[in-house]
C-alpha cells in the first residue's frame, strides 16, 4: 500500500538531486505540493511501453531500471534512474505513448507528479520551461557520448568508465575497508553486460582482470571499487588507443 508521505532520507533524496535543486524554492514547492508516493518492490512494474504519459516520476530510493524488449523476446536494460532523476515529461510533452518499459530495481520510491498538475505548473512558472531544455539537452550530451564509447572504445574502456558512474552515483563507504566504495546498486553480471551492450562472459573476463589489477574487488553482494585512479587510467590508456 502506498505511503502518502516521503521518509527524511526520500526527501533529502529529492531535494539533493543536481537538477531539482537548481529550481527556485516556490517551484520545487509547487512541485512537492501536488505530487504524490508511490512504492514498489523489486521487479515491479513502474510504467510500461505503449502506455500513455499521465506522470512526471522521479526516483525517491532504490533505482528505476529502463529496459526493451527485443523482436526475439530478449530483455535489454538501457539504464537505471538513481534517486533525485526525473524522468517521463519526453512522453508528457509530445503527446506520443511511453516508449519503454520502467521496473522497480530492488525496494523503489517514486514521487510522481500527474500530468495536469505538470501542465499548471507549467503555465505558473516560465523557469520550468527553461530547466526541463537544459535536463534534455544534458541527457542529449549524455546519449550522444554513450553512443560515440560505443562505436569507438573497447569493452575494457566502457566497462571502467561504467564502474566509475555507478561509483559516482551509487558509491557507498565499504565497512571493511573505508577506503574502499561500495557499489550499492545489486547488478548481476547479466545486466552489466547490458548496460555495456557485450556478453556477460566478456564482462567477467574483464571485470577479473580489473580485480587482478587491485583496481576493484568482486564479492557475492556486489563489487567493490579499491582504486578510482586505476579505473581512470584504463579508461583514458584504453580510450586512446
Amino acid at each position: 500500500m502506498d505511503d502518502p508521505i516521503l521518509t527524511i532520507d526520500e526527501r533529502v533524496a529529492i531535494n539533493s538531486g543536481r537538477w531539482f535543486s537548481s529550481l527556485s524554492p516556490s517551484l520545487r514547492h509547487d512541485i512537492l505540493r501536488c505530487a504524490y508516493v508511490k512504492r514498489y518492490k523489486d521487479g515491479d512494474l513502474i510504467a510500461a511501453r505503449g502506455d500513455p504519459p499521465e506522470e512526471w516520476i522521479a526516483c525517491a530510493t532504490g533505482a528505476v531500471r529502463v529496459s526493451s524488449t527485443s523482436i526475439s523476446g530478449k530483455q535489454v536494460t538501457l539504464t537505471y534512474v538513481e534517486p533525485g532523476i526525473w524522468f517521463g515529461d519526453v512522453a508528457i510533452f509530445d503527446g506520443d505513448r511511453r516508449t519503454h518499459d520502467a521496473y522497480a530495481h530492488g525496494s523503489t520510491t517514486t514521487l510522481c507528479v500527474a500530468r495536469g498538475d505538470l501542465r499548471k505548473i507549467l503555465s505558473l512558472h516560465v523557469e520550468l520551461y527553461e530547466a526541463l531544455l537544459r535536463l534534455h539537452a544534458r541527457r542529449i550530451r549524455q546519449l550522444f557520448g554513450l553512443v560515440e564509447d560505443l562505436n569507438t572504445l573497447p569493452l575494457r574502456a566502457r566497462l571502467a568508465k561504467q564502474l566509475l558512474h555507478l561509483v559516482r552515483s551509487y558509491g557507498v563507504p565499504s565497512l571493511a575497508n573505508g577506503s574502499d566504495i561500495r557499489i550499492s546498486l545489486q547488478l548481476a553480471q547479466e545486466e552489466l553486460a547490458q548496460l555495456l551492450g557485450a556478453s556477460r562472459q566478456r564482462v567477467n573476463q574483464e571485470l577479473k582482470a580489473m580485480e587482478r589489477e587491485e583496481a576493484i574487488r568482486i564479492e557475492p553482494g556486489g563489487l567493490v571499487v579499491r582504486n578510482r585512479q586505476t579505473l581512470m587510467r584504463i579508461s583514458e590508456a584504453d580510450a586512446d588507443k
